[in-house]
C-alpha cells in the first residue's frame, strides 16, 4: 500500500501520528492509540532523539514496529550515574517544604545552567543517594508509530 508520491519524514517534518512506547513484555509506557494523535515537529526535542532516528526515512502512511536495544533508546545503566548527594544541595533545589520518598524523581540545576533529574533511591540525615540514570536506561523497548500525515 505505498504510494511513491508518499510525503517522507526528514530532519524538520510536522507530523501526525500515533505512537506507543511499550516494555518488551507489552507494558505500555506512553501511548496515544485509541486516544488522539500526536502532532510534533521533529528536532525540537519533543520526541526523544532514538525514537525520532527511526521516523526518518519513513513514508506517510508507514505502520511499523521497532523494537529499541538499551543503546539504540535511553542508553545501558552506568553505576557511574548513581551518586550522593549532600542534603545541603539537596535543599538548595528544592521547595522549603518538599517532603520526598524514595522513588521521587527530582529535578537538579546543573553547574553552566543546565537540568537535570534523578531518582531518589535512599535519604539519611546528611546525603541522599540519586540514580540520575534515565529512568528507562537498560531497556529494551518497542516504539510502534502509525504516520498520519507528514508535512
Amino acid at each position: 500500500m505505498s504510494n511513491a508520491t508518499a510525503p517522507v519524514v526528514n530532519e524538520s517534518s510536522y507530523l501526525t501520528l500515533h505512537y506507543r512506547l511499550a516494555s518488551l513484555d507489552g507494558t505500555d509506557l506512553i501511548t496515544t492509540f485509541g486516544g488522539n494523535p500526536a502532532t510534533l515537529m521533529l528536532g525540537q526535542g519533543q520526541l526523544a532523539p532514538a525514537l525520532e532516528a527511526c521516523l526518518l526515512g519513513l513514508p506517510e502512511g508507514t505502520h511499523k514496529t521497532f523494537v529499541l536495544t538499551p543503546a539504540q533508546g535511553f542508553g545501558e545503566r552506568s553505576p557511574e550515574l548513581v551518586q550522593a548527594v549532600s542534603r545541603a544541595t539537596l535543599d538548595e533545589n528544592s521547595a522549603p517544604d518538599a517532603g520526598y520518598k524514595v522513588g521521587d524523581l527530582v529535578d537538579f540545576a546543573a553547574p553552566g545552567g543546565g537540568r537535570f533529574a534523578g531518582v531518589l533511591r535512599e535519604i539519611g540525615d546528611d546525603t541522599a543517594i540519586f540514580d540520575f540514570n534515565h529512568p528507562l536506561a537498560g531497556q529494551t523497548l518497542k516504539f510502534e508509530v502509525n504516520l498520519i500525515s507528514v508535512l
